[in-house]
């Protein structure tokens, strides 16, 4: 039923035509009119038999490279199909679904695909929006050589592609309070104690016999190695303000895109320097996986959007029921001095503050008074002790960063 319902106006034609004949051949008499009545209808209803087969034993597999991909960057789509039956298919016309960030949907035109045979085909997609986007499914619709009957199939796989924000390379700088413990020190602490205070554990296949611990073996009954001696891991906080009011302009070259860009390289940069970031916004704590922190940061941020708060409450909080970071870097917008002084008694301690300041007048008509509410935010800030990084528009993160290792102090009422 799902072959016949498929005929083409050309299939239907001929099946209204054969119906015809096979009529007026009965009443007429005629045998070689009833002939090619039943000839001209065997036609459509053998190609719809046909392509209903081959509608449901293609196969079809989809591969991206790679699956994430930074803004404006291209990815390839490859797609596979083969055809399982016996039978080769008719004309193809193959449409995949896309996103109209990723651009127009792709087509294509495949003429015939012998039995067990493969195809592939690639496309490109290309965005300059972040986000979180599907791809597919797939449609096929299938025809026989002779245009008579039209199927379409539908695939039910579909694919994420990850465009995840612009990240800028950053220079090395010397953050003093980014490491809040060290290696050595715990690996001395352990060596004092002696081998009969490290906690033992049962034998796993791999592991080194020199790291057998006897005592506990003969106690137990079974092969117990020592635990391997960890580090302390270094903590960092990262916090990014994704108020709609505290940014100015649209799309891709708006301040809060850059916001999103800043946040991303630096926790990028102080990730592959070994520091264990956890992100905060506005709106409170993100989760990131603690395998890939990397790869976790950016898929986060890949999808981030501009929050409707109206404060910084939620995200100071967050920084201060955390704790234990040696390091906090606020990436800001528009922040009024009282919020900078909240902002500011974070800080604790030896923990090193940068501040990340957006030069937000910048990204469009100077408003009255705000160069001098953004020098009363760096005073308050650079009073606690807070670095202060200026990002203008229009100038690369990587450019000012350096400024991250300055320590600025701003007397009362004005810089010093």
């Amino acid at each position: 039923m799902a072959g016949l319902r498929a005929l083409t106006s050309r299939g239907r034609s001929f099946l209204a035509s054969g119906v015809a004949a096979l009529l007026m051949a009965l009443l007429l008499g005629e045998h070689d009119l009833l002939r090619i009545g039943v000839l001209i209808m065997s036609l459509p209803l053998l190609a719809a038999l046909v392509v209903a087969r081959t509608r449901y034993r293609l196969s079809c597999a989809r591969r991206l490279d790679p699956p994430r991909r930074e803004v404006g960057g291209e990815a390839t789509v490859t797609l596979r199909l083969e055809n399982v039956t016996r039978l080769p298919t008719g004309l193809l016309l193959i449409e995949d679904t896309v996103p109209y960030a990723l651009g127009a949907r792709p087509r294509f035109v495949l003429d015939r695909v012998e039995s067990k045979g493969v195809r592939e085909i690639d496309y490109r997609v290309r965005s300059d929006l972040r986000g979180r986007y599907t791809i597919g499914p797939l449609s096929v619709r299938i025809t026989d050589p002779f245009g008579l009957v039209e199927l379409t199939r539908a695939f039910t796989i579909s694919d994420t592609l990850v465009v995840t924000p612009q990240v800028v390379a950053l220079p090395h700088v010397r953050l003093s309070g980014e490491w809040t413990g060290g290696g050595d020190s715990r690996t001395r602490s352990v060596a004092a104690a002696g081998d009969d205070d490290v906690a033992p554990r049962e034998y796993r296949q791999g592991d080194d016999l020199r790291r057998v611990h006897w005592r506990s073996t003969a106690r137990y009954g079974e092969l117990m190695v020592r635990r391997e001696e960890q580090q302390w891991q270094s903590r960092g906080a990262l916090l990014l303000d994704t108020r709609r009011h505290a940014h100015r302009g649209e799309g891709p070259r708006s301040s809060f895109e850059v916001a999103v860009s800043a946040a991303a390289s630096i926790g990028l940069h102080l990730a592959r320097e070994g520091l264990g970031v956890r992100l905060v916004t506005d709106q409170g704590p993100e989760h990131l996986s603690e395998s890939g922190v990397g790869w976790s940061l950016l898929d986060t941020l890949a999808v981030v959007r501009n929050s409707p708060a109206r404060s910084l409450e939620l995200g100071i909080n967050a920084l201060r029921q955390g704790g234990g970071d040696g390091l906090i870097v606020a990436v800001l917008g528009a922040v009024d001095p009282e919020e900078a002084r909240e902002l500011a008694k974070v800080r604790h301690g030896g923990a090193t503050g940068v501040a990340v300041l957006l030069d937000v007048e910048g990204w469009e008509a100077r408003e009255y008074g705000s160069a001098d509410r953004r020098q009363a935010v760096e005073a308050v800030l650079a009073g606690s002790g807070w670095r202060i990084v200026t990002l203008p528009a229009g100038t690369s993160l990587a450019t000012v960063w350096p400024s991250a290792g300055v320590k600025t102090r701003f007397a009362v009422g004005g810089a010093a």
